[in-house]
Parts: structure tokens; C-alpha cells; sequence
């Protein structure tokens, strides 16, 4: 899960492309490389750890160009050396490789190339693909025209076997940028008299705002002037240009330390952005406009499958509550990496929806195509325009939330959570199970929800005096019921992503089935204890979780409670209480997420952990 940025243009490439890296260092960190063609010279240079031993090396080395690309890698094949890092050349320094993914069968083409006389510096698979394409440069006859890099490129990408997205320059074909996918997401921006390709949105925003996905099986050849596209046989192809409405300025850090930060305080006006234009507060409606299944096919469908991943799964979970109770359709949920491999039950009466952050990631896309192959409609909950699960989906509803840079999803999250509560409504009304009435009330509830949140987000330094008490314990243990036991899981994963403490989140009904011996003196139990007193079902859960709460306190446990405003009975019982404004119960999920979030935040920063980069972890899991 590397990063590729290239550029071709009339800027200075090499401060642009380190600018570049700089918006991707989420999606690896191991080492960073840019290569650029300096007077009819390549000219690279790499080091290994955080970007600024690269911005260091070049200040020490400096070099220029008119065009470049760069790389910021996780490490797959080979250790986070130098020597490893990319970008990748041929043995008489005429090419250049950038690469995300990983090419299967690259031990046998090694063999092969070394047989033809190529020596090999690296250990990585991506050094490989350099010496193919150098392979293919020159195998035309002296006499005749030189081959193009793109010629050379289609004929080497048709020999790989795997995941890639690759970018490439040469000094034997100049002023030109030749970009591949396979898998991985590749994005290319369109300015004036420039152009660019990178691996996420936000490392071209302030160059381009219209842009394009590559599809699967696409070459782009980009100069300053244009983008030719085909396929990897050379025939034409196209692709819509979108044009991304995302102020640069969503990227920054705004002032906060960290990004996960800023974007845990961006979610107020996450959700106003997914909400908005779709709701009508006075009619109750709710409007999903980029919809190829037409109405009477929702009022069909007799099962729905959420398909996700990491947060975007926890998201599906509660998901999974707020549809069976607004819409009453069974709705069952899987692990994106998981689904394809079971013969899953899925066929025409059922919907697949694919809730992924940035649309790009390799499990979801693969199960959208097993579910697409038993003719099951899909629908994607997304946040990135135009990225691959959208593009293949049938239905979009997009989350608005703007870039988030962090690792660990904070905005996106709830953004995912408005956005099914959104769907929840929407289909409970066209297969009559809400009136207009009931349909107005919970889209005012929804409207209150970011104010709901601001006031949550004034309880910060009251968390991070929390997690100074806390932040030197070894396991956390996360309670929850209903809708609140997903917010216990996704409690539990940042916890463990960003602090790395061992975190465990159960339904609060299990504890006597196995997390109780978990129990020891001291041991943080944190439980969602929130209540929403106009239903009869919660206030029964919250009775039944105060029996928890109970139970954990006569093992010794240090209880941390979430309450709604107004609860003195959890609050007396618990050691700290978190106290949350009143929300109906499907919408107190969202605002649980938000001090949960905040908690795993400032623990990880007390133990020195870089939250922002978690270590062994990338933002899109593009590769299996």
C-alpha cells in the first residue's frame, strides 16, 4: 500500500513531487524516492524511513528536472533499505519504476531476464519490472524506429502476474509519463499545460481539481499539453472527468497537531455534507439521486449484504440495526476478505451494498465482482469520487467527508454511519415501513446531530485527563448492546491501532460467556451505557447493562461509563462517566464514536505512538 505522485509540467518537479509524498506518507512510510530527467539524465534519489530523510538526502544532493515521479513505500518484498527503495531502475539507467502492489511471478521473470545478461540490484519485485520494460526498449532492430515507452510498457505488464499500479519515465522516450493499473488505485489530474498522476486525491489537489480513476487493464501516456488513454492492447479508451469540489485546506492539519486530530473534529461538518441537498425535513424524504436500481427493485429485494472491512465493516454492524429496524429487511454482514471465498448466498433478490473508505480497496472490490457474478445489484457507500467500487456499483450514496489522512477512519465512520441511517430511511419508506411522520422525526434528530457532536467534542480535555490515568494499562476491555456493540468493536480497533494496547470489544451479554476471566484488578471496562427513554427495548438494554456494570465493579474492574445527560444511576456505579446529550438510539451510536475516539487519540499520543501512521498499517489495503 505505497504511494506514487508524478508530474509533468512547467513547475519546479522536485518541490512539487516531495509536496506530493508528503499527502501520502499514510500510505507508506518504510522509505521515500523520486526520480526526475535532468538534462537528458535520470536522476534518482532514495532513502530509507520517514520523508525527511529524502527532503535531507536532496538537500545534500540536490537535483532538478522537468518532470518526475516519486514514492513513498510500505514494504513487501525486501526490507526498508535504501537499496529497496523506489523508484526502481534498468541496468543502464534509462528507466524508471514506481510501483504499488505486488507482482506475483516476479522470481520467475528475474530468472528469466538474468539468463539475458541483467544483474540485479534489490530485492524487491518491482526492480523486475524495470529490466522487463528495458527488455522490451530494445527489442526492435537496429534499423528500425525506436520503440515508444508505452509500446514497451504493454508488452511487459501483459508478462506480470498480481496487483500493480505503476508509473514510468525513461530518457530514451522524453517529456512523457507513462501510468498503469492493475488493481490499485491510480488517479490522474488535469491542469493547464501540466498533468499528474498519484495514488489518492489529495496529493494533486492544489495542482488539479478535474480528474480521473484509471480503470483496471488502462495505460495513460501523459505529456504537459495531455492524457492519451488505452488499454493494455493499445486500443483507445475513455474516461469520465469529474471535477472535485474538496478545498485543499480539508487536507491541512488546520492548526491541530496530529490529523486523526482535526478529523476527529472535523465530523460535525462531515455529517452536515453527507446530509446535505438529500433530506426534506417538512415532506420526511430522503433523496438518493445516483441510483440505477429503480424503486420497485428495493421494494423487491427480500435480503440485503453489507460487505466491508476494518472500520467500514463496524460501520456495517450498526448498519445492520439501523436498517432491520427502519426498513425490516433481513440484513446480514461479511468481511470483504472473507465473502468471495465462501460461495456466498447471493443472487438477484438480494442487494450487496460495499461500504469502503476510499472505494480502492482490493477485498471489496473482489467482493462486489463475486456478488455482480451471481447477478445480485450493488450499491456503494464511499467517500473517494469516482474510484472503482463506486464506478462498478449500480448505486452510490458518497459520504462528503472530504479527504481524511489519518490511518485510523474517524470522519469517515460516521459519515459511513449517516450514510445507512440515510439508506435506512429511505428504503423503510418505499417498502411502507415509515410513515411521513416517523420519517420527519428521525430526519430532525439527524439534523441536531452535528450541534450533538460540537458539544461531545467540548468534553476532549476532560478524555485526555482519562487517558492520563489509563494510558499505561496493558488491556481495555469495550461493553455494548444492540447498536452500541459495534461502537464497542470500532472502540476497541482504534484502541489498539493507534495506542497499541490489547483492546477487546464484546456485547455486553457475553461477558458471562467468556470476556468475565478476562477480569482483574484495574482492568479499564469501558461501557456504552447511553439510553434513549422514549424506547421501551433501551431502556430494557440499559437495565440489563447496568447488571454488567455491576458484575465488572465486584471483579475490580475500573469502570469508565458513556451515559446519557441526566443518568445518575451508571454514573454513581462507574469510576469516570462520559456524559452524552440525548439522542434517539440509532443516532447515539454516532455520537458514542466520537469521545471513543478521542480516548484511543490521546492514549496513543501519551505513549509516544505515531497515531497518525499506525506501524504495519496503510490508510487502503489495495493489495491482498
Amino acid at each position: 500500500m505505497s504511494g506514487i505522485i508524478g508530474y509533468i509540467g512547467n513547475k519546479r518537479v522536485v518541490p512539487l513531487l516531495l509536496d506530493g509524498l508528503e499527502r501520502l506518507q499514510y500510505r507508506g512510510y518504510d522509505s521515500a524516492g523520486l526520480a526526475v530527467v535532468q538534462d537528458g539524465r535520470l536522476e534518482v534519489r532514495r532513502a530509507s524511513g520517514k520523508l525527511r530523510n529524502l527532503r535531507e538526502t536532496i538537500r545534500l544532493n540536490p537535483l532538478d528536472g522537468a518532470y518526475g515521479i516519486g514514492h513513498t513505500r510500505w514494504a513487501t518484498h525486501g526490507p526498508p533499505t535504501e537499496e529497496n527503495a523506489h523508484p526502481h531502475r534498468d541496468c543502464h539507467n534509462t528507466v524508471a519504476v514506481v510501483h504499488n502492489g505486488i507482482i506475483e511471478n516476479d522470481e520467475e521473470l528475474k530468472r528469466e531476464l538474468e539468463a539475458e545478461g541483467h544483474h540485479f540490484a534489490t530485492e524487491t519485485d518491482t526492480e523486475v519490472i524495470a529490466h522487463l520494460i528495458e527488455e522490451y526498449l530494445d527489442a526492435g532492430p537496429p534499423d528500425s524506429r525506436p520503440i515508444a515507452l508505452d509500446e514497451a510498457v504493454r508488452a511487459a505488464v501483459r508478462r506480470l502476474r498480481g496487483a500493480f499500479a505503476l508509473a514510468i519515465i525513461s530518457t530514451r522516450t522524453p517529456n512523457e509519463i507513462v501510468v498503469v493499473r492493475q488493481g490499485p488505485p491510480a488517479v490522474i489530474g488535469l491542469g493547464r499545460d501540466e498533468n499528474l498522476v498519484a495514488s489518492d486525491v489529495p496529493a494533486i489537489l492544489y495542482h488539479a481539481r478535474d480528474l480521473f480513476f484509471l480503470a483496471d487493464g488502462n495505460l495513460a501516456v501523459l505529456t504537459p499539453h495531455g492524457v492519451k488513454l488505452m488499454d493494455f492492447e493499445g486500443r483507445p479508451v475513455t474516461r469520465r472527468v469529474q471535477h472535485v469540489a474538496w478545498e485543499p485546506i480539508l487536507a491541512e492539519k488546520g492548526g491541530f497537531r496530529h490529523f486523526m486530530h482535526k478529523e476527529i473534529y472535523d465530523q460535525p461538518r462531515a455529517v452536515r455534507d453527507t446530509m446535505l441537498g438529500r433530506i426534506s425535513p417538512e415532506t420526511g424524504q430522503v433523496f438518493l439521486d445516483e441510483m440505477e436500481i429503480a424503486e420497485e427493485e428495493f421494494r423487491a429485494f427480500t435480503g440485503i449484504t453489507l460487505v466491508a472491512a476494518g472500520s467500514s465493516r463496524n460501520a456495517g454492524l450498526a448498519g445492520k440495526f439501523i436498517i432491520e429496524r427502519l426498513a425490516r429487511v433481513r440484513t446480514e454482514v461479511d468481511y470483504a476478505s472473507e465473502f468471495r471465498y465462501r460461495d456466498p448466498l447471493v443472487d438477484p433478490s438480494t442487494l450487496t451494498v460495499l461500504i469502503t473508505q476510499s472505494g480502492e480497496t482490493a477485498d471489496t472490490i473482489a467482493g462486489q465482482r463475486e456478488a455482480r457474478a451471481k447477478n445480485s445489484k450493488t450499491l456503494a457507500i464511499c467517500n473517494s469520487l469516482g474510484s472503482m467500487v463506486p464506478r462498478e456499483a449500480s448505486g452510490v450514496i458518497y459520504t462528503h467527508a472530504g479527504p481524511e489522512i489519518g490511518v485510523s477512519a474517524t470522519k469517515t465512520f460516521t459519515a459511513e454511519l449517516v450514510a445507512l441511517y440515510l439508506f435506512a430511511i429511505y428504503l423503510g419508506q418505499l417498502r411502507n415501513e415509515l410513515s411521513a411522520d416517523d420519517a420527519r422525526r428521525l430526519l430532525a434528530d439527524l439534523e441536531a446531530l452535528p450541534r450533538q457532536i460540537e458539544s461531545v467534542l467540548q468534553h476532549d480535555e476532560e478524555i485526555e485527563e482519562l487517558a492520563h490515568e489509563f494510558h499505561r494499562a496493558t488491556d481495555f476491555l469495550f461493553l455494548g448492546r444492540g447498536v452500541h456493540f459495534p461502537i464497542a468493536l470500532e472502540a476497541a480497533l482504534k484502541t489498539k491501532k493507534v495506542s497499541y494496547i490489547h483492546a477487546e470489544g464484546y456485547p455486553a451479554g457475553e461477558m458471562k460467556h467468556g470476556p468475565g476471566a478476562l477480569i482483574t484488578e484495574g482492568l479499564p471496562v469501558v461501557v456504552i451505557a447511553t439510553v434513549d427513554e422514549r424506547s421501551a427495548e433501551s431502556q430494557l438494554r440499559y437495565r440489563r447493562t447496568i447488571l454488567n456494570i455491576k458484575e465488572a465493579k465486584a471483579r475490580g474492574a475500573s469502570i469508565i461509563v458513556l451515559v446519557t445527560e441526566g443518568d445518575t444511576e451508571a454514573t454513581e456505579l462507574a469510576d469516570h462517566a462520559i456524559v452524552l446529550p440525548p439522542a434517539n438510539e440509532l443516532l447515539s451510536a454516532l455520537l458514542e464514536a466520537v469521545p471513543l475516539q478521542l480516548l484511543a487519540y490521546h492514549l496513543g499520543v501519551l505513549r509516544g505512538c505515531d497515531v497518525d501512521q499506525p506501524r504495519n498499517l496503510a490508510k487502503s489495503v489495495t493489495v491482498e
